[in-house]
């Protein structure tokens, strides 16, 4: 796809989910994009796992059990601070996505 169209594309979706958001409750607005934010952090969380499969727990400093099992914990603060600051434009697809499933269901 050309980046002219491409761009026209973006701009009518954007217009698109703006209309959708005018009609839309401020509290549900919020739950949607907070849900949407959740399921950017998760994915990204999930992406990051398997990059400290392979790194040792290092006894320098501490290590051993206790940092596998705080490690999982670790990865999912780092999924939800990459998504907060921009992501991977993830939650904004989904936001719109669960803007568009709301009107469908409410008619």
């Amino acid at each position: 796809m050309s980046s002219a169209i491409s761009a026209g594309f973006g701009v009518r979706t954007q217009a698109r989910i703006s209309d959708l958001e005018a009609k839309t409750d401020p509290a549900k607005l919020a739950q949607l994009r907070k849900s949407a934010n959740e399921f950017e952090s998760q994915f990204i969380s999930q992406m990051l796992g398997p990059m400290f499969e392979g790194i040792g727990t290092d006894e320098t400093f501490g290590g051993g059990r206790g940092e596998e099992m705080f490690r999982p914990m670790l990865i999912e603060q780092f999924g939800k601070q990459i998504t907060q600051r921009g992501g991977f434009g993830i939650a904004n697809q989904v936001y719109g996505e669960l803007l568009r499933a709301q009107e469908a269901s409410h008619g």
